[in-house]
């Protein structure tokens, strides 16, 4: 009995890490679609985004599954319980790829603002090696590893802040950057919202390796 269950619970963490994979790949691509002006690899991210939610929903079967034949409890309970809480998390930082892509598509032959389009960039390659990071944190149960990574989800509230107020100074000088910076701005936002959930990732770290429900930047909500 023990012996199955073990196998079973190597098969979730194995799926969890391709979904891991399926997602990081989806921030990547996102990410460099916007900066590149890339309609098609936009594209793309949307298209693959039906494979990370069948991940998802293969996950929640699985744990569903493992919980009503085995009824694990203590250590083994938060290992299963943990991968069902994250993949619902990840999938969410997933959407929100897909968000950003939908935008870039949306963006065509809007007014373009260079300096603003440079801190996007920045803010994007931040929040996808945050997703790299958590992701290898989580499948090593890297507990240091995870407070560190939350916090570093709090320059991307900074980000988003300064893009914010750039959007407005140009919008207010020049008409032109009206609906450009609506834009620059929704993007921003899901950039910071994937760091967010980055941190909500880093919290069941906190859970399956200490069994204690935290919240690591307080104020953030989901």
């Amino acid at each position: 009995m023990r012996e199955t269950f073990d196998k079973e619970l190597v098969q979730l963490h194995v799926r969890f890490a391709e979904m891991g994979m399926l997602v990081n790949e989806a921030i990547f691509r996102t990410v460099k679609a916007f900066v590149d002006h890339d309609q098609e690899l936009a594209k793309m991210v949307i298209q693959n985004d039906q494979a990370i939610n069948q991940c998802e929903n293969q996950l929640e079967k699985m744990t569903l599954e493992i919980i009503a034949l085995y009824q694990p409890v203590t250590s083994d309970l938060r290992d299963v319980i943990t991968v069902l809480k994250a993949s619902s998390d990840i999938e969410r930082i997933a959407d929100h790829a897909v968000s950003l892509a939908h935008a870039t598509i949306k963006m065509k032959g809007t007014h373009r603002i260079p300096a603003i389009e440079i801190e996007i960039a920045k803010m994007g390659e931040y929040a996808s090696q945050m997703v790299a990071d958590v992701l290898d944190a989580y499948i090593k149960r890297n507990l240091k590893h995870a407070y560190q990574i939350a916090q570093r989800d709090l320059f991307l509230d900074q980000e988003l802040a300064k893009i914010k107020q750039l959007c407005l100074t140009k919008m207010q000088a020049d008409q032109k950057a009206v609906v450009s910076g609506s834009y620059y701005t929704l993007v921003a936002t899901y950039l910071e919202r994937i760091g967010d959930y980055v941190t909500n990732v880093c919290e069941w770290v906190v859970f399956l390796k200490k069994g204690e429900i935290v919240e690591l930047n307080p104020g953030n909500e989901d």
